[in-house]
């Protein structure tokens, strides 16, 4: 018994190449998009945990100066900022005494991320 030639069989009149095996490498690709996807999505994802935390920690040295300002804290503004920041796993890159117990802090998140590091900006003060 003879067998016919691949791709020259019943049904695959007139082709020359055989389509098998195009489906596992249609599948393959596919699943390298969505590994690529979720990494990216991953990847965003810690960009914004890395943001939110980089913002709360100058929240919280704002807050923190803004009451060594005013006197109900003791010590130098600047230097309770830096020490909240430091608290909440960041640097101080900037403190700033406004006047009026008003202080504006720029802090640097300690850990780094793919995409770079975090920063965060604040302004506290005494209530209007």
């Amino acid at each position: 018994m003879t067998y016919p030639a691949p791709g020259t069989g019943p049904g695959r009149a007139g082709r020359r190449f055989s389509e098998l095996g195009s489906g596992t490498i249609l599948a393959a690709g596919l699943g390298l998009l969505v590994i690529t996807l979720l990494a990216a999505a991953l990847l965003l994802t810690q960009a914004g945990v890395h943001a939110q935390r980089a913002a709360a920690a100058a929240d919280l040295a704002a807050l923190a100066a803004a009451d060594a300002a005013r006197g109900l804290k003791p010590g130098d503004p600047c230097t309770v900022a830096a020490e909240t920041a430091l608290q909440n796993n960041a640097s101080l890159t900037s403190c700033l005494l406004v006047g009026g117990g008003i202080v504006e802090v720029r802090t640097r998140l300690l850990q780094e991320s793919y995409l770079g590091s975090a920063t965060g900006r604040s302004r506290a003060g005494p209530p209007p």
